[in-house]
């Protein structure tokens, strides 16, 4: 048992064993995006929709 849980020390040397922490970070990221962009749909959605279709108007020709 020891030897095996010396090989298991020195196979996560140099990075985490336990990477379940990411996970939640990208969660909170994509939370916290979508809250910023309804914020800025909020105040400047028809700002950004004009923006929108003069640059595809621009685009088309």
């Amino acid at each position: 048992m020891r030897r095996c849980r010396r090989c298991w020390s020195r196979a996560g040397r140099g990075r985490d064993v336990d990477e379940r922490g990411d996970v939640p970070a990208w969660v909170m990221l994509a939370v916290m995006t979508a809250g910023i962009v309804a914020g800025l749909w909020e105040f400047a959605g028809g700002e950004l929709q004009a923006m929108l279709r003069d640059a595809l108007a621009s685009v088309r020709g």
